[in-house]
């Protein structure tokens, strides 16, 4: 029962849940374009926003990326260049603590000010409100893996991760298997992970998606007239 149950739940589930991610992310931004947006409560209590919003992003940011990069470049790539296996879950410990903090500390800010504002609460939809909590919930098992991790340095369950994660992506049947054995908090960290996947087509998460890096190289100027040049004055 329990080899089935894990392999339902890290070797099928994270399939489902990328596929909702894609398929669902395409269909809303065809059919609900103007829905693609953050839905900014910035008029109210900026400073507050201002500090979780920085806090918070700046910390996500760096731990999707040490993410992204720790678990699927391939280990036989981190083996070429010199860098222990041990070296390398010590830096993703220190990095990735740090980055954690960062945006547990901003997370609970917006908690506070969403919840405890009455306008803010007001103007708040119940995705809003379950998106901010499942991501403090997963930042803060994220961190509750840091002593895991500490406890032994040898890199073994690194290469579990990365094994799991790179089984995924390239189909592999008993991807399942690598985490098999793992600590119970490692495994609610990647199930909660999974389901902000799922749900991420459905919530305001989608303006991650909307970069504007055309800006960077987007020629000319922009205009501005006066209310005047415009005859309003």
């Amino acid at each position: 029962m329990d080899s089935y149950l894990n392999h339902l739940l890290f070797g099928i589930y994270p399939y489902i849940a990328l596929a909702v991610l894609a398929l669902g992310s395409i269909i809303r931004f065809d059919r609900e374009p103007y829905s693609w947006r953050s839905g900014s409560s910035q008029l109210l209590r900026r400073k507050q926003l201002m500090w979780g919003s920085v806090l918070f992003h700046v910390g996500v940011i760096f731990i999707f990326f040490g993410h992204l990069v720790g678990l699927l470049t391939p280990i036989a790539f981190f083996d070429a260049i010199g860098i222990s296996h041990g070296a390398k879950q010590l830096l993703a410990i220190i990095a990735g603590g740090v980055a954690g903090v960062m945006a547990i500390i901003g997370a609970t800010l917006l908690i506070h000010r969403r919840f405890f504002d009455p306008r803010i609460r007001a103007a708040s939809s119940f995705s809003d409100n379950m998106v901010i909590l499942l991501l403090w919930v997963q930042l803060a098992l994220g961190l509750a893996t840091i002593p895991l991790s500490a406890s032994h340095l040898d890199g073994g369950e690194m290469i579990k991760f990365m094994s799991w994660a790179q089984g995924i992506f390239t189909f592999r049947g008993d991807a399942a298997s690598f985490v098999a054995d793992v600590h119970i908090i490692f495994k609610l960290h990647l199930f909660l992970g999974l389901t902000i996947l799922l749900l991420f087509p459905f919530t305001r998460l989608v303006h991650m998606l909307s970069a504007p890096v055309r800006y960077l190289w987007r020629g000319g100027y922009q205009v501005v007239r006066s209310r005047k040049a415009l005859g309003h004055g």
